[in-house]
């Protein structure tokens, strides 16, 4: 219940100020713009396709629409995690209402569960309204559902990752502009990691390419699920938010 109180004042917080409004209107304007453009590329091909059965025979709605549509909507989300975590701890200690924060009677992980709690529902807010995008496909076209709903899975657990690790970074400073750009820096590194993979040789190279949150994507994007990239994403979410208790743990004894 303390947590479901905390989400709530972190829900007030988010609407009571611009944060959540620009983070939606901005989500939503970016990845219409790649989903028309993506769909009216795979229109023109389809008419031309309409010519050639040999052509016809190779284009898949989920390889030519929905595959690029999801892997734009994740480039989205790494500009604008940061944005919607940067605040979370980060003004709480600018403000110095942290220290009354952790004098109530309610405990650190209720507290992190309240603030995490209020981000992914924004999150979840995010991706719904994405939801017109693939009802636009299936009301043009057969849609697959099912790489449609691993992409969607895909999204939520790389969206929760991104949270967790931006609410950590959060908590480690007290300024917001640090805490966006740190979680920034942070995503992109695990982003582009596997860049150098082949130049690693074998084995940093299988390293490399494990610890990418681009890699472990791909496969929700094509319409599978493998454990290793279920396992991946819970392990760094869950990862994020334990090193947060601790530090949350640390500014408490230091008060």
């Amino acid at each position: 219940m303390r947590a479901w109180a905390v989400f709530k004042k972190e829900m007030r917080l988010y609407f009571s100020s611009p944060i959540a409004y620009v983070v939606f209107a901005i989500f939503t304007l970016v990845a219409g713009w790649f989903f028309y453009n993506v769909f009216a590329f795979y229109t023109l091909i389809s008419m031309q396709a309409a010519m050639n059965p040999t052509m016809a025979r190779d284009m898949s709605v989920t390889e030519g629409v929905l595959r690029p549509l999801f892997q734009n909507i994740s480039v989205i989300m790494l500009l604008m995690m940061p944005i919607l975590t940067m605040r979370l701890f980060a003004e709480e200690k600018k403000s110095g209402t942290i220290e009354l924060l952790l004098t109530y009677p309610v405990r650190d992980g209720e507290i992190l569960f309240g603030k995490y709690l209020a981000a992914l529902g924004i999150f979840l807010g995010m991706l719904t309204l994405t939801l017109v995008y693939p009802a636009l496909v299936a009301w043009a076209t057969q849609l697959e559902w099912g790489p449609l709903l691993t992409g969607y899975l895909g999204l939520l657990l790389q969206g929760a990752a991104f949270i967790a690790v931006g609410i950590l970074i959060s908590s480690l400073t007290e300024n917001q502009i640090v805490a966006a750009v740190s979680t920034f820096g942070t995503l992109l590194i695990f982003w582009v990691i596997s860049w150098a993979s082949e130049s690693a040789g074998s084995t940093w190279g299988r390293v490399l390419s494990h610890l990418s949150i681009t890699e472990h994507f791909e496969s929700f994007a094509k319409g599978v699920i493998d454990t290793k990239d279920l396992i991946y994403y819970v392990n760094l979410t869950i990862l994020s938010l334990f090193l947060t208790l601790r530090s949350l743990e640390s500014k408490r004894w230091r008060s």
